[in-house]
């Protein structure tokens, strides 16, 4: 037997005026005061919120691959869906929005307090949100792409990938495999050098100082064949464009300067790709150092060599003899002229 009432299923010859004469007195006031806490309105609102959200984020990732492919690239397309969404859900709340109680004078006196709290409170978050603004729109970077950070105290330059773009912070994966998260302010501030961003052939360069007794041709020679043996790097073809100049594709030992201890040359390669310059650039070395056996060229270091002649003085000597008693004996080395 089921009660009228409840819904619920009753033993045979129990009535249901037993059932609700066992109840308490205070369970129809119970059940009235949660009704009466329930808006359904709110909660019709909330419902459609979430819908909305979760449907515009499956909508977003199917239209996220053609975006992509066709039209922006993935830090503005994530910007512009997020956007889109947003605004949808904005929509989606507008004619239910009289039905909780919000009127336009309402809505534009709580924007009005609103911005006036958040421009105090936010407004370091909001610089950051407009900077990345700016970021998404001139695009100096974007996702995958191989940065590196200038250091304004000149401790050295931060190098790393770009991995998230977003309005308030760049992500970036350092070359030691940890991430750096710069607020776009920052980032705005800083100066930035872009790898990989449009042409991914980068200039080396490996200086070498030889003696002034070296076969100065034969080192040259040395340095651009150890250079054209390296994988990786470009043994020549066209010219490569940098702005409106043209520079050699192929290997190119200069001469620098001449030094005080021997000749500086230096050797100016292409490099077909800029993630692994310093393996490049240590192959190369590698290879000069092998070619200099056999060759007529020496590596220079510092060295000097003293002079006497007969303006010079006396200079003290110290020799030593074979293990006697006068093993060690200092002398005085008379050297004819005038003593300063």
């Amino acid at each position: 037997m089921r009660c009228p009432s409840s819904g619920l299923e009753l033993e045979p010859g129990i009535a249901p005026e037993a059932v609700l004469a066992a109840l308490p007195p205070s369970a129809p006031m119970l059940v009235e005061r949660v009704l009466g806490l329930v808006d359904l309105s709110w909660v019709l609102a909330i419902a459609l919120v979430v819908v909305t959200w979760v449907g515009s984020k499956r909508i977003a990732d199917r239209l996220r691959p053609r975006l992509e492919r066709r039209l922006l690239r993935p830090s503005v397309t994530n910007a512009v869906l997020l956007l889109a969404r947003v605004v949808v859900v904005g929509v989606a709340l507008t004619p239910i929005a009289t039905l909780i109680g919000f009127r336009p004078r309402n809505i534009l006196l709580s924007v009005t307090v609103l911005s006036v709290v958040a421009g105090a409170i936010l407004a370091p978050v909001g610089r950051s949100y407009v900077a990345g603004f700016f970021v998404l729109l001139n695009r100096p970077y974007e996702v995958g792409d191989l940065i590196e950070l200038a250091d304004p105290g000149g401790e050295g330059d931060e190098r790393g990938y770009v991995d998230e773009v977003t309005l308030r912070y760049t992500k970036i994966v350092t070359l030691e495999n940890s991430s750096l998260v710069v607020p776009n302010e920052t980032m705005r501030e800083r100066d930035v050098r872009n790898v990989s961003g449009e042409d991914e052939r980068s200039r080396l360069s490996v200086e070498l100082l030889v003696t002034y007794e070296s076969d100065l041709e034969a080192a040259r020679r040395l340095l651009t064949q150890a250079a054209r043996r390296v994988d990786g790097v470009i043994g020549g073809g066209p010219d490569i464009r940098v702005g409106t100049e043209r520079y050699p594709a192929g290997p190119r030992a200069l001469i620098d300067e001449f030094g005080d201890h021997g000749i500086r040359l230096d050797l100016r390669f292409w490099a077909e790709e800029p993630y692994l310059e310093a393996a490049v650039r240590s192959a190369v070395q590698a290879n000069v150092w092998d070619g200099l056996e056999g060759a007529n060229v020496e590596i220079a270091y510092p060295h000097t060599h003293h002079v006497f002649d007969e303006t010079s003085g006396h200079v003290p000597v110290a020799l030593e003899g074979d293990g006697s008693d006068e093993s060690a004996t200092d002398r005085s080395l008379d050297v004819p002229g005038r003593m300063d």
